[in-house]
């Protein structure tokens, strides 16, 4: 071979090289405008929100927007680890009913409201270990089971309580210690923000530095392979229903202790905002990816951009068209994001 075409043969690889080199630089570009870009309409909305409402920055707004989404916050989390696993709950708007119906109920039954807090809690439970075994052990759809139990859950509610609400108001002897959980200050900061910060913490250590977290990861993102590998899967399915069932039975509670009665027929949208809470913080619905900090964007995202609505007296109909648009646009992004990386 001549010098000529050695030197023709190198310039051609060269360009090879740096055609290569520009196609990863964009791609990588694509990845990490599609990781962080909730991120980025995070900090848009609260320019925006501090621009229209002044006073939206100021601690008492702040507590209040924490506060009035703790419940739903706490759902998220849960919801996080089930849509990460490959699955779907749409049972915790009733599960979040029924937790704030034995609460009330309980309570004023035996006069404790420990006992009450604590059925709360079991119920979960016993919701989340039925949908897990509905799902795992019975190959049912999750969306199918969780529509289905939700739907015996409410009636169960509605059965327990006569169809009729659990106005714990009415007990004055009871109210100071069942209204604890809602109205109680730590350094400052009421308790249901102390827990919405406390359940993501754990939440987000136990997804992302544990074996467990690493496991649901593997199962949601190829259940065969998991399987294959010498994982419990279907115990790691079940799992991630029993930890949602619990959480939202406590969420259940804790707005059931702020307005003093326990009702069956509350919670109806909850499993959407939870769901459009996990999805738009980036989280992908086939199951696989995502991580708990991704909900906590998506959780102040809707809270935000609500209290910002409510603030301006925007029609309740707006809200909901805004938040239709996020979750398509969060869907759109997250679908980009995986056509890039096949790519």
């Amino acid at each position: 071979m001549s010098k000529r075409q050695v030197a023709a043969a190198g310039a051609g690889s060269d360009t090879s090289r740096d055609s290569t080199d520009a196609l990863d630089a964009r791609r990588g570009v694509g990845l990490f405008v599609g990781r962080f870009s909730m991120v980025g309409v995070l900090v848009l909305l609260i320019a925006v929100a501090m621009t229209l409402y002044p006073a939206f920055l100021k601690p008492a707004n702040v507590s209040n927007i924490l506060t009035q989404n703790s419940a739903v916050g706490i759902i998220a989390a849960g919801m996080t680890f089930v849509i990460i696993s490959g699955g779907f709950d749409l049972s915790v708007g009733a599960t979040y009913a029924l937790g704030g119906t034995l609460y009330a109920g309980l309570t004023l039954q035996t006069g404790s409201a420990v006992v009450g807090l604590l059925s709360g809690l079991a119920g979960g439970a016993i919701v989340g270990v039925a949908n897990g075994l509905i799902i795992s052990r019975m190959n049912i759809n999750p969306f199918v089971a969780t529509l289905g139990t939700s739907s015996i859950i409410t009636g169960l509610a509605f059965v327990y309580s006569n169809s009729a609400p659990f106005i714990v108001t009415n007990k004055p002897s009871l109210v100071p210690a069942y209204q604890t959980l809602a109205l109680t200050t730590i350094a400052g900061v009421l308790l249901p923000i102390w827990i919405l910060i406390i359940v993501f913490v754990i939440a987000g250590i136990l997804l992302a530095k544990t074996t467990y977290g690493r496991n649901v990861y593997a199962v949601g993102g190829n259940h065969e392979a998991a399987w294959l590998s010498g994982l419990r899967v279907k115990g790691l399915n079940a799992s991630v229903y029993v930890l949602t069932g619990v959480l939202s039975g406590l969420a259940g509670m804790m707005d059931s202790s702020r307005l003093g009665v326990g009702q069956a027929d509350v919670g109806g949208n909850l499993a959407l905002d939870a769901i459009a809470i996990v999805v738009i913080g980036g989280t992908s619905l086939l199951g696989g990816e995502g991580a708990m900090w991704r909900s906590v964007v998506g959780l102040l995202i809707l809270a935000t951009l609500t209290n910002v609505f409510y603030s301006l007296n925007i029609s309740q109909n707006w809200q909901l068209i805004a938040k239709g648009a996020i979750v398509v646009g969060a869907v759109s992004v997250d679908a980009m994001t995986r056509t890039r990386r096949r790519g």
